[in-house]
């Protein structure tokens, strides 16, 4: 598929089927994720639209130095922030509009309009990264982990820096048991943004682990 997902050792089988879910595992969450930026809904009136020009990827390259050099969690955030709204820009102001709405649903916890309108920007936009990425939101929240990997694949794919879809695909491995896939996926999330406090937690107690079973 990609060498990056390949290289966190997540088969492509894993993406065609729905891993079952022991009793004790809680209930997916929006907030497991974080996926939707705060302020999203304010940004995606008036924001300047990317025309995919090697001048746009120069910036968003030249933030992510800045970020992996991040020296405070602030400093992090607000960087983190910079390379979120700049994945929301699409090119198109259908596509803006779809991902509004879409953000919206999300919210309010109407996943199927949400899916509905998702695969509408996935099929107008297929080279739109986040697109991809809030369709996979979608499939974790209403656990079907199947589709959620195979969206995450695509969204690596087109943008492997995706902080957001590597802490997904590292959350569904440690749900379904996969604790040292997930552990490589979480610390690959962090070299790339180490401002992730969830991922950090998460590494941090999988290595506790670790060490407890090593006893």
């Amino acid at each position: 598929m990609f060498i990056l997902l390949m290289s966190l050792a997540a088969p492509a089988s894993l993406a065609q089927q729905a891993p079952e879910l022991g009793p004790d595992v809680d209930t997916p969450s929006l907030d497991d994720l974080h996926s939707l930026p705060e302020n999203e809904e304010d940004e995606t009136g008036g924001k300047v639209v990317a025309d995919g020009t090697d001048q746009d990827q120069k910036a968003l390259d030249e933030l992510f130095e800045k970020l992996g050099g991040a020296e405070t969690p602030e400093q992090a955030l607000a960087i983190g922030q910079k390379i979120q709204a700049k994945w929301l820009e699409s090119g198109s102001d259908t596509v803006d509009a779809l991902m509004s709405r879409a953000a919206a649903a999300l919210r309010a916890n109407k996943y199927g309009l949400a899916l509905d309108l998702l695969d509408v920007v996935v099929t107008l936009k297929p080279d739109f990264a986040e697109g991809w990425n809030r369709r996979a939101t979608v499939y974790y929240v209403q656990q079907d982990f199947g589709r959620s990997l195979a969206d995450i694949e695509r969204t690596l794919a087109l943008e492997p820096r995706h902080w957001g879809a590597l802490s997904g695909l590292a959350i569904i491995q440690r749900r379904i048991g996969e604790d040292d896939k997930a552990l490589t996926t979480f610390r690959r999330a962090l070299e790339i943004n180490p401002g992730l406090k969830n991922a950090k937690e998460a590494v941090d107690e999988m290595e506790k682990e670790a060490e407890g079973d090593a006893i």
